[in-house]
């Protein structure tokens, strides 16, 4: 099998422990580049933070999907999409989110901005890439959010059993983060849709992945390649389990498939 596409998460992925991209991974898919495979990087980060982390080189060939595939860009064929929540919706899981903890840790991305209502500490602020802007409740619970998202400890299952039917809700970070988006957003349906505008089977496409927001991906593509760091669940469905991120995993498998002549 010749592969078209390379699909890579971010955060565990691509990125190493310290938040950056080691050379041999940078020379690895600039090479798989070179060679004619288009390269989408699928994060659950906002585009500043995405922006941030990558060589600009990398923002230059690259096709983006961002805050889970809630938004994406694909400059080469001008496909663009955003999938928000809808005010009203956005508002009552706010509302009950605050019934159930008046202290609950919440913020909200609206495309490329961050709110919330609080405040965040510097190392917070450096970890994101970004400062939040402080709204009161009454403006956020006016926002067509992008993502909500929810840090610290809190009880899933009570949002999963009120809210799954109505909102794609996933769970990442070893636990410690709750990312909520429209039940329409999620990075396999935004790949699928940049690989439609590019002619790209999506059996002819390899993703590289660690964490629960990567499952839809590896039951969708054709190469599924999990990280010697990913979630067990992740390892289960995957065609091959590579180093982790922090022994150039992504860089070996890319590595070995240049030397076959784009073949795995």
């Amino acid at each position: 099998m010749k592969y078209s596409a390379i699909v890579l998460d971010l955060d565990g992925t691509l990125l190493d422990s310290n938040k950056q991209v080691s050379g041999r991974n940078y020379n690895a898919v600039m090479s798989s580049h070179e060679r004619g495979m288009k390269i989408i990087f699928a994060s659950a980060r906002p585009p500043r933070a995405v922006k941030a982390f990558l060589p600009e080189s990398f923002m230059k060939i690259g096709s983006f999907v961002y805050y889970n595939g809630a938004y994406l860009k694909c400059d080469h064929t001008g496909t663009h999409h955003h999938e928000p929540i809808d005010s009203e919706l956005t508002a009552e899981v706010l509302d009950y989110c605050l019934r159930l903890d008046p202290d609950i840790d919440l913020s909200l991305e609206v495309l490329d901005e961050w709110m919330s209502l609080k405040e965040y500490d510097e190392d917070t602020v450096a970890r994101v890439k970004g400062k939040p802007v402080v709204k009161t409740l009454a403006e956020l619970l006016t926002q067509t959010a992008t993502k909500i998202l929810i840090s610290g400890p809190t009880d899933v299952n009570v949002l999963i059993d009120r809210f799954a039917s109505r909102l794609n809700i996933v769970v990442t970070d070893q636990g410690s983060l709750i990312q909520i988006h429209s039940i329409e957003a999620s990075k396999e349906k935004a790949v699928a849709r940049i690989c439609e505008s590019m002619g790209i089977p999506l059996d002819h496409v390899m993703v590289f992945g660690d964490d629960f927001n990567d499952i839809g991906l590896f039951e969708m593509c054709g190469m599924p390649v999990a990280m010697g760091n990913a979630v067990e669940e992740l390892k289960a469905i995957s065609k091959e389990i590579k180093d982790t991120n922090d022994r150039d995993g992504v860089a070996k498998t890319l590595e070995r498939m240049i030397a076959s002549g784009g073949q795995h």
